[in-house]
């Protein structure tokens, strides 16, 4: 690549050192990564070419690294979803269970309801019988009112 002048891996035990590189930015790498991901114009199966455009240009072990990185990342923002899924399970566990609450005083209330309107048409009836047998005792006043004059 023209990009890369001189490009030497010296490995130390597990470590792989780039020198001389050129406008390399593992940053910038990761973040055209992800943005080709986002768009979706990464093949689906990258066999052969792990990291496509820098894989040739750095060496096995900073792949490695890369992806180790990657993962990690990946392993985080799954973390982080599996929490916030278990918060929301969490929270529509409270939701249903205040719901099944919530219907079981709706049924509590329809009943009372219910009795209450029965009792209701019981004392109007009763209301209305006294009403009626009132109204015939002081019928039964005034006859006798007037018997007795």
């Amino acid at each position: 690549s023209s990009k890369i002048r001189n490009l030497e891996v010296q490995s130390a035990g597990d470590v792989a050192v780039l020198e001389d590189c050129v406008d390399f930015s593992l940053a910038r790498t990761i973040s055209k990564i992800e943005e080709k991901l986002e768009r979706g114009s990464l093949p689906g199966c990258l066999d052969d070419d792990i990291i496509p455009g820098i894989g040739n240009e750095i060496g096995a072990e900073a792949q490695i690294r890369l992806l180790q990185v990657k993962l990690r990342v990946m392993q985080e923002k799954l973390d982080s979803v599996v929490c916030e899924c278990r918060k929301k399970e969490d929270e529509n566990q409270n939701l249903k269970s205040r719901l099944k609450d919530t219907e079981e005083e709706n049924t509590r209330l329809q009943r009372t309801i219910s009795l209450q309107h029965s009792q209701t048409e019981k004392y109007k009836m009763l209301s209305q019988e006294a009403n009626k047998k009132s109204e015939g005792l002081q019928q039964e006043v005034i006859a006798l009112g007037k018997v007795l004059q």
